[in-house]
């Protein structure tokens, strides 16, 4: 993850690159013009416990390397290694760390500050996962302050045990309320760092995006953040209603004591133990309910539920949202194989063929919309079109907007030139939001690669700034209202539009795991789970 230039200069020394935080000094180090602090420690926890401040220390405390990632129950193999490079490292239940990229240090600047939380749904991932998460780049092209963190994760971060008396009356939202520490922690510290703690916003993709919105359903995150930003997830309607996510969280916790011991003997479980009693409650879980388990956070007095279940917190609306996808997500053409040869190739007569086989009695009325919604476009690219992702974006969008909500809504619809061209698939907006496209080698292209990067990383940090991520060299960018969904579409030639995918969303049929439409069939490569996603 140390990607820069071999001409790059590093100057750490005894007597630079020093901040005072609240529990000590911490010292990074200086990669041209960029100040960089890697593992810098925000808050300390008990297993399942709530997190609390970090005990002081004297001296100085080098921030030279990433702090521990959340121990996973499995490390997912990166199937998708090739167009989005994944990053790993050790891991351990004391992790709660963050890394700061800024352009200044101690001398009262006050530059907006991006909290990037990562994807992995609750249940794996890091900070630093994937190589489009370094922040050094996006800082140095537009003085931001950028940040990462981890935080705990599935049974360490998500066991409901609040059945097992008060001192776990918490532990099934352990995780998020790690999050909200780091908050804390970055309001109580940044200016040191060149940030404003009045200006900070919340960014996350995937799983991270659903990590946004719960945090805007925390009242004790209140004030800590002024602008979020929500990247391909979290606003897909939950598969389980509060009731029988609570049912479906007591049980898992049932079985998890029932095989690793007392909550108490759990806590001083070796990881791996737990790891294996908690993989042996999994299996109990999908035999009783059909289907696997999913780590999330559960709704009580002190976290308010996801808002398609539950209702938005009023206390959130004078929150400016930026909220979008990208148009393949899980479902690319080099992900989902359909059809023999390349999409491109496709005489006009086998894309029909195609396209009939696969949404069946659906075909021409997609095909009708996906025509009005992009035409000239390659029809075959409507097999393609991610109607999950897209769907919960107009839905959400629209509903802040009734509520009087500020929302801009966005696209991402670059094709990558690899594998004969393909659509932009789950992560692809990620190497262009943080100035990194260099990085992705399936997804660079000279000249088109970094005038987008160039378009995308100012608006989302003209929008950090100020709420509004208008910026020179794009259309005008509307916000949605109650009846209309104005999007941004970010391509080769980036251009605005109004409503013009929501007939194609109605159109396109409800895909059950991405198997199956209709009378076609379509399978995912090797080692993809799009249902884990968010």
């Amino acid at each position: 993850m140390y990607m820069h230039k071999l001409t790059s200069e590093v100057v750490s020394d005894y007597t630079s690159n020093i901040v005072n935080t609240e529990a000590g000094k911490v010292r990074g180090v200086k990669v041209d013009s960029t100040y960089i602090f890697r593992g810098i420690r925000y808050a300390e926890a008990e297993r399942f416990a709530m997190p609390h401040k970090v005990q002081p220390w004297e001296g100085v405390r080098d921030a030279f390397d990433y702090g521990y990632c959340a121990p996973e129950l499995n490390t997912p193999i990166p199937h998708d290694q090739f167009y989005v490079p994944h990053y790993f490292y050790p891991q351990d239940d004391a992790c709660q760390y963050l890394n700061i990229w800024t352009q200044h240090i101690n001398d009262g600047a006050k530059r907006p500050v991006m909290v990037w939380i990562h994807g992995g749904g609750w249940f794996s991932g890091s900070g630093i996962e994937i190589y489009s998460y370094d922040g050094e780049n996006l800082s140095v092209f537009k003085d931001v302050v950028v940040i990462s963190l981890n935080h705990r994760l599935n049974v360490l971060g998500y066991l409901n045990l609040s059945a097992y008396g008060e001192k776990y009356a918490n532990s099934a939202n352990a995780g998020l309320a790690d999050l909200v520490a780091a908050l804390q922690w970055i309001h109580d510290n940044i200016a040191g760092f060149g940030g404003d703690p009045d200006n900070v916003t919340i960014f996350g993709q995937s799983g991270g995006g659903s990590k946004v919105i719960s945090l805007m359903q925390t009242p004790a995150a209140d004030g800590l953040y002024h602008k979020a930003i929500i990247q391909s997830g979290g606003v897909n309607h939950p598969n389980k209603s509060l009731a029988a996510a609570e049912e479906e969280s007591r049980y898992m916790a049932e079985r998890v004591v029932h095989y690793g011991g007392s909550p108490e003997e759990l806590e001083k479980l070796d990881f791996y133990d737990l790891a294996e009693a908690t993989g042996k409650a999994i299996w109990d879980f999908k035999q009783k309910y059909g289907k696997t388990y999913r780590w999330q956070p559960i709704a009580n007095d002190w976290f308010a539920g996801h808002p398609f279940d539950s209702s938005y917190r009023k206390e959130t609306m004078n929150i400016p949202m930026l909220v979008g996808n990208v148009f393949g997500e899980f479902r690319n053409n080099y992900l989902l194989r359909i059809g023999e040869g390349h999409k491109n190739q496709w005489s006009e007569e086998y894309k029909l063929e195609m396209i009939r086989s696969f949404y069946g009695d659906a075909a021409d009325r997609v095909i009708c919309a996906f025509k009005h919604a992009y035409p000239g476009r390659n029809l075959a690219d409507c097999l393609f079109f991610d109607k999950g992702h897209r769907a919960g974006c107009l839905e959400f969008s629209t509903d802040r907007a009734k509520l009087g909500g500020t929302v801009y809504n966005w696209l991402f619809d670059l094709e990558a030139p690899f594998f004969g061209g393909t659509v932009p698939w789950h992560n692809a907006e990620e190497p262009y939001v943080f100035h990194n496209v260099q990085y992705i080698e399936a997804q660079y292209e000279p000249g088109v690669s970094e005038t987008l990067q160039d378009l995308m990383a100012a608006a989302w940090v003209q929008f950090a700034e100020t709420g509004n991520p208008n910026i020179p060299g794009l259309p005008v960018w509307e916000k949605v209202t109650p009846e209309h969904v104005p999007t941004m579409i970010f391509d080769r030639l980036c251009y605005s539009t109004v409503d013009h995918d929501k007939e194609l969303v109605e159109a396109v049929p409800v895909v059950q795991s991405g198997m199956s439409l209709g009378n076609g069939k379509a399978v995912y490569a090797e080692g993809i789970n799009p249902e884990v996603s968010d």
